[in-house]
Formats: structure tokens, sequence, C-alpha cells
């Protein structure tokens, strides 16, 4: 009998909590675990929501956010990084000090949570710099929406066929970093989104069908800890990106028939596994 030992393959997601499930923490362990990896977490604010809307949020001390970054990585280590929200210019700065002890660490994907899905706002305003100018650099790829991507460029965008320039001149502004950029607060029919690899400079769209449902609670959080989780399982980037948009995909679809909660319901992770 080989006396060689199994190895999973690790996330860590660095976010914040959702008490309702859909989004935050509890969907990227869901994604992740679904995507046959092993989970590990950084809880960086306990968030009071449901699928109404964000009542408050309550932030871990800094301190003891990379703390938790440094007794997983230095125990458990990981294959890759899903980094969610992150609500002040004190934290973002933190988490990027604490990754750079690990420069061996490079698949990192971010996403720039600055609004959830029900609009409440979720990052304070002075931190979108320090996210743009600090964190974002030291991430492989970031997977704004088209509210962040605005906010990120600071201009409105609003036309499907605009989407190609948007996230390379979005790369262009935040240091070289790849783009996936989500369509999905655009209103054409076809639902494309835009990949951007700023390693090779090619650019992929990413089309799906629109589906027409209220359950797109944590579609972000999903999407990014899905681009992880495919990159940590040693798929290029190309290939993450478009596997992860085909999960989100499923799971959008998989989860429409529901109906939980009095708002905006979450997607179905386990859609491979049961129904």
């Amino acid at each position: 009998m080989s006396s060689e030992k199994l190895q999973y393959r690790r996330v860590l997601t660095i976010a914040g909590s959702d008490p309702s499930g859909g989004a935050g923490v509890q969907a990227d362990i869901k994604t992740i675990s679904a995507l046959g990896c092993f989970a590990t977490s950084a809880i960086v604010a306990v968030v009071d929501e449901n699928t109404v809307g964000v009542t408050g949020v309550h932030p871990v001390p800094v301190d003891f956010v990379t703390g938790q970054i440094r007794s997983v990585l230095d125990d458990i280590g990981t294959d890759a990084i899903k980094i969610g929200m992150l609500h002040s210019s004190e934290l973002i700065q933190a988490v990027r000090d604490t990754l750079d002890l690990y420069p061996s660490i490079t698949d990192v994907v971010l996403d720039p949570v600055m609004v959830a899905t029900s609009g409440d706002p979720l990052l304070q305003q002075d931190a979108v710099d320090t996210l743009r100018s600090v964190l974002v650099p030291r991430s492989r790829v970031i997977t704004p929406n088209i509210p962040e991507a605005e906010i990120l460029l600071g201009e409105k965008i609003d036309r499907q066929e605009n989407l190609p320039d948007v996230a390379r001149r979005l790369s262009d502004r935040c240091g070289g970093v790849s783009v996936f950029l989500k369509a999905g607060h655009l209103t054409d029919n076809k639902l494309i989104d835009v990949f951007y690899n700023a390693e090779t400079g090619a650019l992929t769209p990413l089309e799906s069908e629109r589906i027409q449902t209220v359950n797109t609670h944590g579609t972000g959080c999903t999407l990014s800890s899905a681009l992880a989780s495919f990159l940590a399982r040693g798929l290029s980037l190309d290939d993450a990106a478009a596997a992860a948009k085909d999960y989100i995909s499923a799971a959008i679809a998989a989860g429409a028939g529901y109906e939980i909660g009095r708002g905006h319901g979450p997607v179905h992770h386990f859609y491979s596994w049961w129904k």
C-alpha cells in the first residue's frame, strides 16, 4: 500500500460573513467546497444582513484579521486566495502587508466589493483609492461588476460594446492586473462578461443567457471564489475564467426556481450534487 499522503487543493477566503448564507464567506465556502477544494477563511467583519438588505457591519479588529490569515498560511498554506469585502483603508493596507510575507502565493483573486446586491454601500469612501493603489496590484485577477468598475475608473459605463475597452483601461489604471468584468447590471438580452488577460493581452467574451430571477444574492462572491478554486486546481487563467463563468451561470439557473427570503435569494451552489 502506498504511503503517499493525499493533498487537498486549498483556497483561503478573506471576507465578511453573511448570516443569511447567500453571500460573503458562507457563499465562498459553499463554492470552494462544491468545486472540489478545501476552504479556509479569515473573517474581516460580521455583517448584519439578509436577502432584503444590510442593516449593519461590525468590523473585526485589523490585527485579528491578519492573525487569522497568518494562522492559516503558516500551518495549512493555500493554493489560491479570494479576497472579498474589506471595509477600511487600514484593513486593506494590513492585508496587503500580510500577503507580502508570502510572495510565493500569486493566485490572488480580488472581488472589489463596494456595493451589495441590494444597493447598500459596503466600502468606506476613503478606502477606494487604497484598494486601487495598494491591493489591486497584489492581485492576479479582479472581478468588478459595472458599478464597481465605474467607481474604479471614475466614469459611467452603459454600453455592452464598450466593455472590452473598459476592461483594458481598468487593467492599465490598476497596475496591469487581469480583469473579469461582469456585465450583469446592463440590460441587454444577452449577458456577455469580458475577461481581459493582462499576462497575454488576450480578451475573451464570456456569453450566457440572461436569466430573469431575483435570486442573485452573492453572485459576485460566488464567481470570484469559483475563479480562485479553478486556479487552485491548476487551470490556466483563461480556462479558469471560462470555467468560473460556466459555474456561476449554472448556479443562477439552478437557483432561479427556488423561493427563500423576501428579497434577493441565493444561487444554488451545489446544483451538481442535489436539487
